[in-house]
C-alpha cells in the first residue's frame, strides 16, 4: 500500500467516520472502498472516446472507393 494524505471537509469527515464505525472498519477501509467504487463505475471522459473512436478510422475497406459520396447509392441497390 502507498501512503498518502487528504484533506476533507468537515462534514465530509464525519460522515465517512460515522459510516466506519457502523461497519466497524477503520476510515481509510471506508475511503479505498470509495476510490475502488469510482475507479469501476467511471465513465470515460470525451477526449478518451474519441481516442477509440479514431483508431477504427480508417481501418476498414468497403471494396467500393466512392463509398462516402455514393453511400445512399449503394443502400439502395442493396435494399432492393
Amino acid at each position: 500500500m502507498v501512503r498518502t494524505q487528504i484533506q476533507l471537509e468537515e462534514e465530509q469527515y464525519k460522515k465517512i467516520k460515522e459510516l466506519a464505525n457502523q461497519q466497524q472498519v477503520s476510515i481509510a477501509s471506508v475511503i479505498r472502498r470509495a476510490v475502488d467504487q469510482l475507479l469501476v463505475t467511471r465513465k470515460p471522459g470525451r477526449a478518451s472516446l474519441y481516442k477509440e473512436a479514431l483508431k477504427s478510422a480508417g481501418k476498414y475497406s468497403a471494396g467500393q472507393p466512392d463509398i462516402a459520396t455514393e453511400h445512399d447509392t449503394y443502400l439502395d441497390e442493396a435494399y432492393q
